[in-house]
């Protein structure tokens, strides 16, 4: 899990905070109960900060007691978050304002109100049921990829072409399969090895090419239940056709990019406008076999 570190500045007396919020940072201006669904979604996944005495266009307005504010904040954190989240508070702005920092936590996901909480940019919302799920995996130190795929009866030509041509594999067989993390002899193929399989159960992506706004659909394709090595290679043919062209000069043909295509290949979710690329699935393959493709 990626921890962010940042600075935040404070002028001294009644100023302004010099960062507006985001992601990872709150401004709450005074001590309500909606702070702890930030505390959960902070602890849930990469972490952030809370900076009580603050209103929301940065103006630091103070709180009367901070040291009283301070045994609030722990009393209502150790009382509604469950389980125990890793946080730290300390007073600032010449005992005016209160940081509350808020450290990723192990033991996912940490409820507030038996509710799962994300940040959504500068919104703290409720996680869905399958992003719950995840995050139990996650607790459990259990990644999705891992865990034994429904389908058994599997395929693996296009992989097979993907090992010959990239590090000339030529005998392709369950032993390979073992050496990518990709099958064992008890839980048989993991979703990893589904994902990359010629035929699966999983949602692929869904692209789609957007005209002057996002009510007008121009055109939409959707790749699934097939190998993610088929999905990645149909998304960029889609993407080039869209971001690509030549441009005849005299004797030569200039290939120009509308978008250069490395920022294309970045993802694993990955929004483009006018076309948008909408990764339905999340899984992340073994290092091992990332560094092969």
């Amino acid at each position: 899990m990626r921890i962010f570190a940042y600075n935040i500045i404070i002028m001294v007396g009644k100023g302004t905070i010099t960062m507006r919020e985001t992601r990872i940072l709150e401004f709450k201006e005074t001590i309500t109960n909606t702070f702890l669904k930030t505390v959960s979604a902070f602890s849930n996944y990469n972490g952030g900060t809370i900076l009580f005495g603050v209103d929301d266009n940065g103006n630091v307005k103070g709180l009367p007691d901070v040291k009283q504010a301070c045994l609030d904040i722990e009393n209502k954190i150790n009382d509604s978050i469950s389980p125990q989240p890793n946080y730290t508070l300390e007073i600032q702005n010449n005992d005016q304002t209160i940081k509350l920092t808020v450290k990723s936590g192990l033991q996912k996901p940490y409820l507030y109100k038996s509710k799962a909480y994300k940040r959504n940019d500068t919104a703290t919302i409720e996680v869905d049921t399958l992003e719950f799920s995840r995050l139990v995996l996650d607790g459990k130190n259990i990644s999705f990829e891992e865990l034994p795929c429904k389908d058994q009866e599997l395929s693996f030509k296009i992989l097979q072409c993907k090992l010959k041509e990239n590090i000339y594999i030529e005998t392709f067989n369950q032993d390979t399969l073992k050496t990518l993390n990709l099958y064992d002899n008890i839980n048989g193929y993991n979703n990893a090895a589904g994902l990359l399989a010629d035929k699966n159960h999983f949602s692929g992506i869904d692209i789609v090419k957007f005209g002057e706004n996002i009510s007008i659909i121009q055109k939409r394709v959707t790749f699934e239940h097939i190998s993610v090595l088929e999905i990645y290679e149909k998304a960029l043919a889609v993407f080039r056709d869209y971001y690509q062209y030549e441009v005849i000069q005299g004797a030569d043909r200039k290939m120009v990019e509308k978008i250069p295509e490395a920022a294309f290949i970045l993802p694993p979710v990955l929004f483009l406008y006018p076309l948008k690329i909408n990764f339905l699935f999340r899984a992340a393959l073994p290092e091992r076999l990332l560094q092969i493709l």
